[in-house]
């Protein structure tokens, strides 16, 4: 029997809507995997603070900072590069990374890209500078979903809200490889498992403050350690050690899935 053309209607009006949550659900989840916006290991202060406008955004700087590469936080295009003279952002950067995501960098001493022009991870895109409406060198950074500020990410992690903490930058690491130093209460070193859990075999171990490379990470057994309690583990060499024994500067993921 075939369905009344009205009926017919009426689904599609219901799941017409529906459809398009689902595709701005799907925008969202699929956030470009942000980096912090200064070349590999270089570590900064970052502050967040409730009267900042936008609140969300976020203000980066360390000693002796002006002059100091920008680089793209995410692969893009750019889509403006203005200049507000004593103003607002100063000279500033916006970088479209698709899916209504947008990452903008301000009060910048030089802008080194042009709109149109295609950027990829880790490219130097300007200098940290004192333009605009700023009191002092740093960068103003944001990121953007359909126009409206967002609570700052990098690798999957919520940037600290409210106060400063510091970030050490793992943008284009991949290069030069993922480090970290291990770290126990004990001063004992740490047993290299062949996966993700202490039920796996010992493949070897690594000593109490010895830095290692870390090639990829992956979920497995939660582990409580010296830097707190994680279900990352990190691939180093024949295998894996947990996170919770491994400094590396950064909370939460800082090497890609293995």
């Amino acid at each position: 029997m075939s369905r009344p053309r009205s009926a017919a209607l009426l689904v599609s009006a219901l799941v017409t809507p529906l459809l398009g949550l689902a595709v701005a659900q799907g925008e969202a989840v699929a956030a470009p995997n942000f980096q912090v916006p200064f070349p590999c290991n270089q570590v900064w202060e970052g502050q967040t603070r409730t009267n900042h406008r936008p609140a969300n955004s976020v203000d980066f700087n360390r000693a002796n900072d002006e002059g100091d590469p920008v680089v793209a936080s995410a692969a893009g295009t750019v889509s403006r590069v203005a200049n507000e003279g004593s103003t607002s952002y100063g000279r500033w950067i916006e970088i479209d990374h698709g899916g209504g995501w947008k990452t903008r960098y301000a009060h910048l001493s030089a802008q080194r890209v042009s709109v149109g022009q295609a950027v990829a991870l880790g490219q130097r895109i300007g200098d940290v500078g004192n333009t605009g409406g700023s009191t002092g060198a740093h960068l103003h950074y944001e990121q953007l979903l359909d126009g409206a500020d967002q609570k700052v990410k990098f690798n999957g992690t919520t940037a600290y809200y409210w106060g400063t903490r510091s970030y050490t930058s793992r943008n284009s690491c991949s290069g030069t490889g993922f480090t970290g130093t291990v770290g126990t209460d004990s001063g004992t070193g740490v047993t290299i498992r062949s996966g993700p859990g202490t039920q796996y075999a010992a493949v070897g171990a690594v000593a109490d403050g010895e830095t290692v490379t870390i090639s990829c990470q992956a979920e497995g057994e939660s582990i409580t350690g010296k830097y707190g309690t994680t279900v990352l583990w990190d691939k180093i060499g024949p295998g894996y050690i947990s996170d919770a024994y491994v400094y590396t500067g950064s909370d939460g993921q800082v090497a890609p899935d293995c």
